[in-house]
């Protein structure tokens, strides 16, 4: 179990994750994630997580935000593989909720047809849900789902959940160039979204980080403004999510550890990593020393470098 954070989100604010799912198991293998390809694929749900420990961990973590002036916006559920794979997810979903503190789901949707996955999403306060395709083959080739999922059935299964949700509910799209970027398969997004969700807000994202396969790309400037322009055209709320957040990650005792739990689940920048380290006075060549120990790695992405944990 991981609680990593706060870090900085375009969506939450500060945002502090808890991860409560194995590294990397997951109904998707999406070619964008930010945190390599999925090395387990399950829909099944099962026992990953023990709500009173996670509370107590998230409890002390909190605490010492607190005593560092620092402050967190939200506790979000937002681990490296599926959350809702979790099924203990509702009970830990409501004993966060004991500290005072609004908790975020963001999940792919994909198992949302369940009806005990809809029952304990029910109980955050934020959720995002995730539409990147309505159309089959779309769908196949940028979620690369679990042999034994149905568009169909996570589609009604959206649309059952935001019928009945009363908190804040958002989507959230991933364009990628060449794959979901055109203006028929946007055109159907959009009105899917907003005759079946009708979200709070629909974001409309692009890779930031290095993703899972290295051919992925971000679309056209052109693209993406006309993402926009076909959801707000639509009628919805749409934002798009196309800058990286800030270095302004909040870390509060051992630098090198707190790196190490955030890049398990969010690549950083190397500035991000450098703005830590200086922090604490810690030189450079603890980050040379991580990765010459193999315990994370470097990735060039788009003119910049990112650090991504290696899980053994």
């Amino acid at each position: 179990m991981t609680i990593f954070g706060p870090i900085p989100s375009r969506r939450l604010g500060a945002s502090l994750g808890v991860n409560n799912i194995p590294y990397k198991i997951c109904s998707y293998n999406c070619v964008y994630c930010q945190v390599g390809r999925t090395l387990h694929m399950q829909v099944k749900r099962t026992l990953y997580s023990n709500p009173s420990e996670v509370f107590d961990e998230v409890k002390k973590k909190v605490e010492r935000i607190g005593e560092t002036q620092q402050n967190v916006d939200y506790i979000s559920i937002v681990p490296d593989g599926e959350p809702t794979l979790d099924s203990s997810l509702g009970e830990l979903i409501e004993r966060l909720k004991d500290l005072g503190l609004p908790v975020a789901v963001i999940t792919n949707s994909s198992l949302t047809w369940d009806k005990s996955v809809q029952e304990d999403l029910k109980k955050a306060d934020w959720v995002s849900v995730k539409i990147d395709a309505v159309s089959p083959n779309t769908w196949k080739q940028i979620n690369r789902p679990h042999a034994s999922l149905s568009l169909d059935e996570i589609l009604q299964g959206m649309q059952e959940f935001a019928g009945s949700y009363t908190g804040t509910l958002c989507t959230e799209t991933m364009l990628v160039k060449d794959l979901n970027d055109n203006p028929e398969e946007l055109t159907a997004i959009a009105n899917f979204v907003k005759s079946r969700i009708s979200p709070y807000k629909a974001y409309i994202g692009v890779p930031t980080r290095p993703p899972a396969e290295p051919w992925v790309s971000r679309p056209e400037p052109e693209s993406i403004t006309a993402a926009y322009a076909i959801f707000t055209k639509e009628g919805l709320n749409a934002e798009t999510l196309t800058g990286y957040e800030s270095s302004g990650f909040v870390v509060t005792d051992n630098p090198v550890e707190e790196i190490l739990e955030i890049t398990a689940v969010h690549p950083m920048r190397r500035d991000a990593v450098e703005d830590v380290l200086n922090r604490f006075g810690v030189g450079e060549e603890v980050l040379q020393q991580l990765v010459k120990e193999g315990r994370i790695r470097k990735v060039h992405y788009e003119g910049w470098d990112y650090y991504i944990r290696v899980m053994r």
